[in-house]
This record gives C-alpha cells, sequence and structure tokens, in this order.
C-alpha cells in the first residue's frame, strides 16, 4: 500500500491527502485513503465532496477508485489492460498488492485523472 500511496502522492504533487471512513458502496464499512478532493455530481440532489482518486485495504486484496472519465469512459477501463494483474469495475480497480501493477502505468493514469479534474492548474 506504501507503494502504491508514492506513486499517487508523486503524481499529484501538492494534492491534499485525507481519510475517508463511512459506510459506502452497498452500506459497507470502508477506510479509503483520497487524494485530490473534487466536487462529484450526483444523479439526484446536490453534489458532494469527494476524492479523485481513492486508495483502500479490503480483505483479500487492495482497491483503487480513479473518479475521472475521459471521452465517455472512466480511466480505470481504460487503463485495466495495461496496469497489469488488475480486476476492473467502472471506477474501481482490484488487485493483490503494487507488485501486481505496472507502476509507470499507474502514474501516468493518476496523472492523466489530475489533468481532467485540475487542468494544468495548481493542485486542489
Amino acid at each position: 500500500m506504501a507503494a502504491i500511496d508514492a506513486v499517487v502522492a508523486g503524481a499529484l504533487p501538492g494534492a491534499d491527502r485525507l481519510l475517508w471512513r463511512g459506510r459506502f458502496w452497498g452500506g459497507t464499512e470502508q477506510s479509503i485513503i483520497g487524494y485530490r478532493t473534487i466536487e462529484q455530481p450526483r444523479p439526484r440532489g446536490a453534489s458532494v465532496s469527494w476524492f479523485l482518486i481513492g486508495l483502500a485495504r479490503q480483505q483479500r486484496h487492495l482497491s483503487l477508485y480513479v473518479n475521472a472519465v475521459d471521452d465517455g469512459r472512466y480511466l480505470s477501463q481504460a487503463y485495466a489492460e495495461r496496469l497489469g494483474r488488475v480486476r476492473g469495475g467502472s471506477a474501481s480497480l482490484s488487485f493483490a498488492s503494487s507488485d501486481a501493477l505496472d507502476l509507470d502505468v499507474l502514474a501516468e493514469m493518476v496523472r492523466h485523472a489530475g489533468r481532467i479534474a485540475y487542468g494544468t492548474g495548481p493542485a486542489g
């Protein structure tokens, strides 16, 4: 987890890093390290503060959440094949450890997410 944290933090220089705790997705308790705060539009109701990239330890794997879309496709889907041994969802990737990932491709994806969310301006 530390290796992935280092890659994400390095690819988003100056980004805030917050710990999100609570009941998410299907009512499960989660602790997620969130990088860069964004305003996430909701289908019903007001937008909410959320994270651009999230990293969580699950019972049997690690999860990386990527809340960025380019050309109508979540970046997690666009990069999944190049990242290594991952299982992808809409905006998430699951993997056993950092050894399963191509860390250079991970950094590329995170920088891409940062450009989508913030352009070339300062980190949020």
